[in-house]
């Protein structure tokens, strides 16, 4: 396959996360609109990967993207543990709401 439908999807996925990000208030669906935007930086990563030498795929960023989803699953396990714990303490997870929360 060519480069350009892998960059095409990547940025399809940046629109989605950048979409989820900014339309949607609850935490959850922010955090799955993270993960999207992760995922589409390590699309990008892996299909410019190749473009170095034409057949041939360089294995360091391959590597690189296998250590950033261990690092962003470590990362997204906090976030919905946070998240429980929110909605444990003020049993809701619109952003909103929380935002009018004073300490």
């Amino acid at each position: 396959m060519d480069i350009r439908v892998y960059i095409s999807f990547a940025i399809i996925l940046y629109g989605i996360g950048i979409y989820c990000l900014l339309s949607k208030r609850n935490l959850i669906r922010i955090l799955i609109g993270l993960e999207i935007l992760a995922n589409a930086a390590n699309l990008n990563f892996i299909a410019f990967s190749t473009v170095k030498a034409p057949g041939l795929i360089d294995p360091l960023p391959h590597v690189f993207v296998i250590v950033a989803i261990v690092i962003h699953g470590c990362i997204i396990a906090i976030g919905l543990t946070l998240v429980v714990m929110i909605y444990r303490i003020y049993h809701s997870l619109d952003v909103k709401k929380l935002k009018r929360l004073r300490w």
